[in-house]
């Protein structure tokens, strides 16, 4: 009897913000295929007889090919077992979720979706920048800032270059500067500012503000590494404005 396919989304890092769904289907799995986005923290959750199958992918580093993931997932299915695919973040969310259940059910094979917080949304939340708010944003759009294959980083500059729209950039570290002139070609204010996150919501996160002319410079000095998520847009300014409130705070004890 073929199993199931679990395409479960780990959410953005903290064990915690789980969705009690897939918390329990990986408790219940036979197999774990997991990213390199995944916490330790997470995978320690697999049941201790679940077979465990790291496939994680960095920029440049594919260990095991996307097409090798596929028939992972297919061979497990059709062992019998119940296959947890656990992912960061959100499955259909830069997860190439699709693409796994297109393959899955090519080969007959039952495929679910597990949703997970995205980076972007645990990011937000976790730092109290807003993605879209009644006086500067009316609206957010996701996009990457990795292309495969060493292909051209070729996006909509004119519409991403909207004002009133808040930009969150996945997978941007390398490419930041691009994105930056790119937009401001188009005329986004330089000074617009830019919220860098690196590895949100975990113990090992990172934070850093700068703006749309100095943030290729400063994410580079700070030595920002994947996994970095960049938020562009006049909502950067609620944070600002926050932190300010708090050092005025502590300043006066």
């Amino acid at each position: 009897m073929t199993g199931k396919v679990y395409l479960i989304g780990a959410g953005p890092g903290d064990p915690e913000l789980m969705t009690m769904k897939a918390v329990r289907l990986l408790k219940e799995a036979d197999v774990v295929v997991y990213d390199r986005l995944v916490s330790d923290e997470i995978v320690a959750m697999a049941p201790k007889d679940a077979k465990m199958i790291f496939v994680g992918k960095s920029a440049h580093n594919h260990p095991v090919p996307q097409d090798q993931i596929n028939a992972i997932l297919v061979r497990e299915a059709k062992a019998g077992n119940n296959v947890a695919r656990i992912k960061g973040g959100d499955p259909l969310i830069f997860g190439r979720g699709s693409e796994e259940a297109a393959d899955l059910s090519a080969e007959g094979v039952e495929a679910e979706y597990v949703p997970g917080i995205t980076a972007a949304q645990g990011a937000a939340s976790i730092s109290g920048v807003p993605l879209t708010h009644r006086d500067l944003a009316t609206g957010v759009q996701y996009v990457t800032g990795h292309r495969a294959r060493d292909e051209k980083l070729d996006l909509d500059w004119k519409r991403l270059a909207d004002p009133m729209t808040t930009l969150v950039v996945y997978m941007g570290v390398a490419n930041i500067g691009q994105i930056a002139v790119g937009l401001m070609t188009e005329g986004l204010d330089p000074s617009t500012p830019v919220f860098a996150i690196s590895r949100a919501t975990t113990p090992h996160e990172r934070r850093m503000v700068s703006t749309l002319d100095r943030v290729a410079q400063e994410a580079r000095e700070a030595g920002l590494k994947p996994p970095t998520l960049f938020i562009i847009g006049k909502v950067v300014s609620v944070y600002q404005a926050q932190q300010a409130e708090l050092e005025k705070a502590s300043a006066h004890g």
